[in-house]
């Protein structure tokens, strides 16, 4: 059987044409307003295949995920050139930090610069700090580096910015900007990121549970966004086990290596 969260539903493919997400963020949603099952971040590009009532139902080009958006959340595509490779920024009207702010930019965000004016980058949104932003070819070092970035952002399930995420949406956003593929949700993760390996654990790492991702940190401590902590938080890797398994969600069920 098919999985819907990556096999677009052929009753609802009466178009395909190309957008972009336009505002901050917006929930990607199983049904149309339904529940969150992820969310979308600034110039992310999507092929929309259906429309009716104001709901759009679109395929992510980042990682074929499907579910129905507001339309009044999607513009006209642009080709990007940069992505956001703070945990969050700000476009300004003008080059200038007293000048007022248009738009709020999460991690990951994409752009288009077009020029430059001191030390901010010109985009159609208005002026961002150029050290805001990194070119789309250049990558980070490592996933674990990039968590960091998220620490205390708090948890929102399906979250996918600096405003709220959950643990599937902080490993897919850390192995994304290191260009390794990810899938957005956690069984996808566990059955798709590098390989499955066993004995000590490494940087970088994957620890799985049943509908929870950590990454690890080093020998003796992971990073997650967890329910406990409501957070982005760093965790001993041994208490998280005994913990989570005494909560009732069991033992880990994989730990894998990504290719890095």
């Amino acid at each position: 059987m098919s999985d819907p969260r990556l096999t677009p539903d052929p009753a609802l493919m009466t178009q395909n044409r190309a957008a972009q997400v336009a505002v901050p963020v917006t929930n990607l949603c199983r049904r149309p307003d339904g529940p969150r099952d992820r969310q979308l971040l600034f110039g992310e590009q999507v092929s929309v295949l259906y429309e009716a009532s104001g709901w759009a139902y679109v395929e992510a080009a980042k990682d074929g995920y499907c579910g129905h958006v507001l339309e009044s959340t999607l513009g006209t595509p642009r080709n990007a050139t940069h992505r956001v490779c703070v945990p969050a920024s700000h476009a300004y009207r003008n080059a200038d930090l007293k000048s007022p702010d248009l738009l709020s930019l999460s991690f990951g965000s994409l752009v288009t610069v077009t020029g430059e004016t001191k030390n901010f980058a010109e985009t159609p949104q208005g002026h961002i700090p150029k050290g805001h932003l990194a070119p789309l070819d250049q990558h980070h070092d490592e996933p674990a580096s990039v968590a960091a970035l998220f620490l205390g952002t708090p948890y929102l399930w399906g979250g996918n910015s600096r405003w709220g995420i959950d643990c599937s949406g902080l490993v897919q956003a850390a192995l994304l900007a290191c260009g390794i593929p990810c899938p957005g949700d956690s069984d996808q993760q566990e059955s798709t990121v590098g390989a499955s390996v066993s004995g000590d654990y490494q940087r970088n790492d994957l620890l799985f549970w049943k509908g929870h991702v950590a990454l690890v940190v080093d020998g003796e401590t992971m990073i997650h966004a967890n329910a406990h902590a409501m957070a982005v938080s760093y965790e001993n890797i041994a208490d998280a086990i005994a913990r989570i398994k005494a909560g009732g969600d069991g033992p880990v069920t994989a730990h894998r290596r990504p290719g890095v």
